[in-house]
């Protein structure tokens, strides 16, 4: 991690995590409660999760973070909280792991784990990112699912084994999944909204996808490349994608970067940083349906603007079920 000039940044008090969450991540919660049987996993599987003995495989094998270990990532992680507003940081923790990454885990009190490959690899402003990124899916209470995904797939070989629990537990473990890529999305909002800076944001994706390696990279063709995949051909290449990332926890890096720039195009984040942002202290006034709301017009609107074959034959296939439901209702109305 090498140092960059520090400049200030906007601090955005009392800002809820509705600021940052994509519909469809809180869309995707909302689902994955109503999912028949989730419940009764989630109870099960939070016994058998021994949030303390995690925390002391850490504290055993890795480097907390403080004042005197790792000096500028506790920093780091300081500033991120004050832009963010939050009171009282998570431990963090560095674990000896050449591959970059970052974890926020735990049910209770959530912590973050960076690998040494990530600390390595990117300098002040991108670990800022990433930080911001770990402490967006804490405050959003993402952590909770995460582990209980985790360890999921820890168990999945003895789920499958079990015919009719087997098959309950691929659903929820599918639906995990898809939420999971949902809540990267919005960590990532929370990320570029704690550095303030979409290149910073859009560097770090071009870093994880490329190992490093930045001055052989360009943004231009980077973001060419996302949208090649994103477009990409016929009705196969979109099958090839669904199940790519079928069983995948992230979005690919490309996928990404250009979901976070569409956002910041959106306007929304430069909105925020103005001020005109949702506040914690209406958290309470909004509603679930809302949020549920939301997230169908997001999908709406991915798979209208979508240029593949599949997203071209669902976003066909929602506009006839909704012109047929129009059609009964009005029949029904004319009935009555």
């Amino acid at each position: 991690m090498t140092n960059t000039p520090s400049r200030s940044r906007a601090t955005l008090t009392d800002i809820s995590s509705r600021a940052w969450e994509h519909p469809a991540d809180r869309g995707a919660l909302v689902a994955l409660r109503k999912l028949k049987g989730f419940d009764t996993v989630l109870k099960a599987l939070s016994g058998l999760f021994n949030e303390r003995a995690v925390r002391l495989v850490f504290l055993g094998s890795a480097i907390r973070v403080d004042e005197r270990q790792f000096a500028t990532l506790h920093r780091l992680l300081g500033e991120v909280a004050q832009t963010l507003d939050v009171d009282g940081l998570p431990e963090l923790y560095v674990a000896s792991n050449p591959f970059p990454n970052a974890i926020t885990i735990g049910m209770n009190k959530p912590f973050i784990v960076v690998n040494s490959g990530m600390v390595d690899l990117l300098d002040d402003d991108e670990m800022r990112f990433v930080l911001g990124h770990e402490l967006g899916h804490a405050i959003s209470g993402h952590a909770v699912y995460q582990t209980l995904l985790q360890r999921m797939i820890q168990l999945s070989g003895l789920l499958n084994s079990v015919p009719v629990g087997g098959l309950g537990a691929r659903a929820i473990m599918a639906a995990l999944y898809e939420w999971s890529r949902k809540a990267e999305l919005s960590a990532d909002r929370a990320g570029l909204l704690a550095t303030q800076d979409p290149a910073t944001a859009f560097r770090v994706h071009m870093q994880l996808a490329s190992g490093g390696h930045l001055e052989d990279l360009d943004t231009t063709s980077f973001f060419a490349q996302g949208q090649e995949y994103e477009d990409a051909g016929d009705l196969r290449d979109s099958v090839l994608k669904l199940m790519l990332v079928e069983a995948r926890s992230h979005p690919f890096a490309v996928v990404r970067a250009a979901e976070l720039r569409r956002w910041v195009d959106s306007g929304d984040y430069t909105r925020y940083l103005t001020g005109d942002y949702p506040r914690r202290s209406d958290d309470d006034a909004a509603g679930v349906s809302e949020a549920a709301k939301q997230a169908a017009a997001s999908y709406s609107e991915t798979f209208k603007n979508s240029q593949d074959a599949v997203g071209k034959l669902v976003h066909d296939f929602a506009g006839l079920l909704g012109s047929a439901k129009l059609w009964f209702d009005d029949a029904f109305r004319r009935a009555e």
